[in-house]
């Protein structure tokens, strides 16, 4: 497993390649749950959330020969424009798989930060075209099976717990798993006391069957939230996530939506429903734990349209 060390080294490999995201304390979030909550604003980040801190990690890391045969990632859409962002910036050739369901603004956005965008019809195509395209000599760029991105992820940890000392329990959402294993990391390092918790939607819930099952086992997807939609955990995000997470909770759509749209209202900012799940989340950690809690969100991107959100919140 990762440990603090190996974020430590990825948070001095990234520093002056990414951006140290602001942590600040949300009134209208407080008032709305009862309990004070903190929001490490990830979506702030270059190309809108915090894949751009994994990607940097990874192609900080490369050979001449590897830099120059390229990389590939597969994505629901932020693991694409953050590989695309950093390795358009440090002069990488990089291809994006995406499944056609992934928001059309993040291949869009892919493409301007110079990448090559493939499409197929669904998530697990797009895996295995990737694996295809690795197989061709490319360099993989995974979004949760590589301890090295695994590790940049977890520098979002290492500075809310620098930034917000208090905290009694954190809100992480979960695709493929690789931010919340590495925040955990950091988090459980800095503040061994606290309590992590990740955040799932009904339809992209691998990491809740992986715990059913005692391992890593193919998902059914069917969310609208396209970020979250991993059809599968690797076993290296399940064994970070079975150690040193509390508990994974599991939300709707509609919820999930309807999260964002509150996170837009009390917190003043727009961040996509992968984000949005925690409002609700949070609602039953403090049902369950009462209001002695202080909560920390981990804001984790806001690659979402007003369009995209109005449009699903009517389909709730």
């Amino acid at each position: 497993m990762v440990d603090i060390t190996d974020i430590q080294a990825a948070a001095a490999r990234i520093a002056g390649h990414v951006l140290r995201t602001p942590t600040v304390v949300s009134p209208g979030l407080s008032d709305l749950l009862g309990v004070p909550v903190t929001a490490k604003l990830e979506l702030l980040q270059l190309g809108g959330s915090f894949k751009v801190r994994g990607a940097a990690s990874k192609l900080l890391t490369l050979t001449d020969d590897e830099r120059a045969a390229g990389v590939v990632a597969v994505s629901g859409g932020n693991h694409a424009i953050g590989v695309a962002v950093m390795a358009g910036a440090l002069g990488v050739s990089a291809t994006v798989v995406m499944p056609r369901s992934a928001p059309a603004r993040a291949a869009s956005a892919a493409r301007a930060a110079g990448a090559d965008v493939r499409l197929t019809d669904d998530m697990a195509g797009a895996f295995a075209l990737m694996d295809q395209l690795q197989q061709g000599g490319m360099t993989l760029l995974h979004p949760f099976a590589d301890p090295v991105v695994l590790a940049g992820q977890g520098t979002v940890g290492l500075e809310l717990a620098a930034d917000a000392t208090d905290l009694t329990d954190v809100l992480v959402s979960i695709g493929g798993g690789a931010l919340i294993s590495g925040v955990a990391v950091a988090l459980k390092a800095r503040r061994p006391g606290i309590r992590v918790w990740g955040v799932e939607t009904e339809g992209a819930q691998a990491m809740t069957d992986a715990l059913a099952a005692g391992g890593p086992v193919p998902t059914e997807l069917s969310s609208v939230v396209s970020t979250l939609s991993a059809p599968s955990v690797s076993q290296l995000t399940y064994d970070h996530v079975s150690t040193l997470v509390t508990e994974v909770l599991l939300v709707s759509d509609a919820e999930a939506v309807q999260g964002t749209l509150d996170l837009a209202e009390h917190a003043k900012v727009w961040a996509e429903p992968a984000a949005g799940c925690l409002v609700p989340a949070a609602r039953r950690v403090v049902e369950q734990l009462g209001g002695d809690v202080k909560l920390g969100f981990v804001v984790c991107g806001g690659n979402a349209t007003t369009d995209d959100v109005f449009k699903w919140s009517r389909l709730g």
